[in-house]
C-alpha cells in the first residue's frame, strides 16, 4: 500500500510539472549550460588551448568510455543541457498532444525560425526549417527553375553522395548537361580556384553551380565567396551545400555570398538529430519552386519550399537551447579549438612513414576534419582494415571515405568533448600501424 502512495504522489508531482512546463512560452535561455565558467581573457588562440576551460566544456558531455570516438562527423551528439531540455520538451508534447500541436505549435516554430536566422545572421523570412542539409539542399536543387534544356549544371567530386545525385537528377527533370570535376589533390587554396575557373570556363553554358562549405570527405574549406563571385560573373547561381560548416566555422550567412544554402543543426550546432534549416536570399525567392505545389503557405512565403508533413516536435523546441550554446562557446573558440585539435594531431604523424594527409596545414582551409591515406592504400577494402584495426586493437572510432579522385581515405574529425589524451593515443596507433613505430 505505501508503494502504491508513493508512486502516486510521484505521478502527481512529474504530471504537476509537464503541466507548468505546458504554459511556459517558449525562449532561449540566456546561458544553456550554468556551471560553465567564463572563457579566460587574452586571444582566441590562447583560449583554444586552455586545459581548464576545455575540461569543463567537456564535462558538459556524456559519451561512451568503449572508445575514443574520432567520427564526429556523422553528428554532433547533443551536450547535456541540449538532452535535458530536449527530454523536457519530448515529456511536454508527449503529454500536451495535440492540444499542444494544434493551439501553440505554430508560433513556437516561428520563435525557433526567427532564434535561427538571427544566429545565422539572416532574415526570419529568409529561413526555413527542415529535417537536415540534405534535405535542405535537395529542395533547392530540385526547385531551382531558371534551368532550361541545354544548360548544365556543374559539381565536384568533393561535394556530399546525395547532393551529387540530386545533380544527377536535373539531366532527366531539365534536360539539362550534368558536368563533374575533380578538386586537386593535394588541395591548396589557389590551385581549388584555379580548378573552378577552368572547369566553368570550359563549360560556357554552365547555369548552376553546387559548392561545399567544408568538404565531408577531407575537411577542406572551401574559398566559397570567391568562387560565388567567380560564378556569378558568368550568370552562374550557386547552391552551397552549409551542412558540415556552421558551428565548426565562424560565419554568417552572408559572408557566403550566395543565395540559395542548406544548413544542418544536428552537426556543429548539436541540436538533436532530424534539423536543419534551408536560405534563400529574400529576393530570389522565385527561383526555387513551391515544393510540390504546396498550398499550406502562400507562394511569396519561403515555407511554402518545404513541406515534410509532421516532425518531431521536440526537435525542433530544442533548437534554441543548441543555439545558446553555441553562442556561450562562442563560434570564434570552438573554430579555434576544433582547429588546435586537428593540428595537434596531424603536425604529430605528417612525418611518418607512408601517411598522406589530405587536408592542407594552409590558414583557412580546414577546421576540425582532416582525412588521411597510407600510401598504396587506396581501395575500400585497405581503408575498411586500417578502420577496423584502430576501432578493434586501439578502440579508436573512425570512418572510411571514399569518392577522392585518388582514391579513398580515412577520416578523423575530433569534437569540443575530444582532448589531447585521445589524439595522443591515434598517434601511438598510427605510429604502428605506418611501421614508424614498432607496437
Amino acid at each position: 500500500m505505501q508503494l502504491i502512495k508513493t508512486i502516486s504522489a510521484d505521478r502527481r508531482l512529474v504530471l504537476k510539472g509537464l503541466a507548468a512546463a505546458a504554459v511556459v512560452p517558449l525562449a532561449a535561455p540566456a546561458m544553456a549550460a550554468e556551471g560553465l565558467p567564463a572563457q579566460p581573457t587574452g586571444s582566441v588562440a590562447a583560449v583554444a588551448t586552455d586545459k581548464a576551460y576545455w575540461a569543463a566544456v567537456k564535462g558538459l558531455y556524456a559519451f561512451t568510455p568503449d572508445v575514443v570516438n574520432l567520427e564526429n562527423g556523422y553528428w554532433g551528439i547533443m551536450a547535456e543541457p541540449v538532452r535535458r531540455e530536449f527530454i523536457r520538451q519530448s515529456d511536454m508534447v508527449n503529454y500536451q498532444n495535440t492540444y499542444y500541436a494544434r493551439l501553440r505549435a505554430g508560433t513556437d516554430f516561428e520563435a525557433v525560425r526567427a532564434r535561427v536566422a538571427e544566429a545565422v545572421g539572416a532574415l526570419p523570412e529568409e529561413i526555413a526549417l527542415t529535417r537536415g542539409a540534405t534535405e535542405a539542399l535537395q529542395l533547392l536543387v530540385g526547385g531551382y527553375n531558371r534551368l532550361k534544356p541545354g544548360d548544365a549544371v556543374l559539381y565536384a567530386d568533393l561535394d556530399y553522395d546525395s547532393m551529387q545525385y540530386a545533380m544527377n537528377a536535373l539531366k532527366a527533370r531539365r534536360g539539362v548537361d550534368v558536368v563533374k570535376f575533380d578538386v586537386p589533390e593535394p588541395a591548396t587554396r589557389q590551385a581549388v580556384l584555379d580548378a573552378y575557373a577552368r572547369a566553368i570556363e570550359a563549360n560556357p553554358k554552365t547555369r548552376l553551380l553546387l559548392l561545399t562549405h567544408v568538404g565531408h570527405r577531407t575537411g577542406f574549406v572551401m574559398p566559397v565567396a570567391e568562387i560565388a563571385r567567380m560564378a556569378k560573373a558568368k550568370g552562374i547561381d550557386v547552391i552551397v551545400d552549409a551542412a558540415h560548416s556552421w558551428g565548426q566555422i565562424d560565419f554568417r550567412v552572408g559572408e557566403l555570398d550566395a543565395d540559395f544554402v542548406g544548413f544542418n543543426l544536428h552537426k556543429w550546432i548539436g541540436a538533436p538529430l532530424g534539423v536543419g534549416f534551408l536560405y534563400i536570399r529574400k529576393d530570389r525567392l522565385a527561383a526555387i519552386d513551391r515544393n510540390m505545389c504546396d498550398e499550406d503557405f502562400p507562394q511569396e512565403n519561403i515555407r511554402s519550399r518545404v513541406h515534410t508533413g509532421t516532425v518531431n516536435f521536440a526537435t525542433v523546441l530544442t533548437v534554441p537551447t543548441a543555439v545558446a550554446l553555441h553562442q556561450q562557446i562562442g563560434a570564434a573558440a570552438k573554430q579555434a579549438r576544433l582547429r588546435y585539435l586537428r593540428d595537434y594531431w596531424v603536425s604529430r604523424v605528417r612525418g611518418f612513414k607512408d601517411i598522406e594527409i589530405l587536408t592542407p596545414d594552409e590558414a583557412g582551409s580546414y577546421g576540425a576534419i582532416t582525412s588521411f591515406r597510407l600510401a598504396g592504400k587506396t581501395s575500400k577494402v585497405d581503408n575498411e582494415a586500417i578502420v577496423a584495426k584502430l576501432r578493434d586493437s586501439y578502440k579508436i572510432m573512425t570512418v572510411r571515405r571514399a569518392g577522392v579522385a585518388k582514391g579513398q581515405c580515412i577520416r578523423v574529425t575530433p569534437a569540443l568533448y575530444t582532448d589531447e589524451a585521445d589524439l595522443d593515443r591515434l598517434v601511438e596507433a598510427l605510429a604502428v600501424i605506418t611501421g614508424t613505430k614498432t607496437g
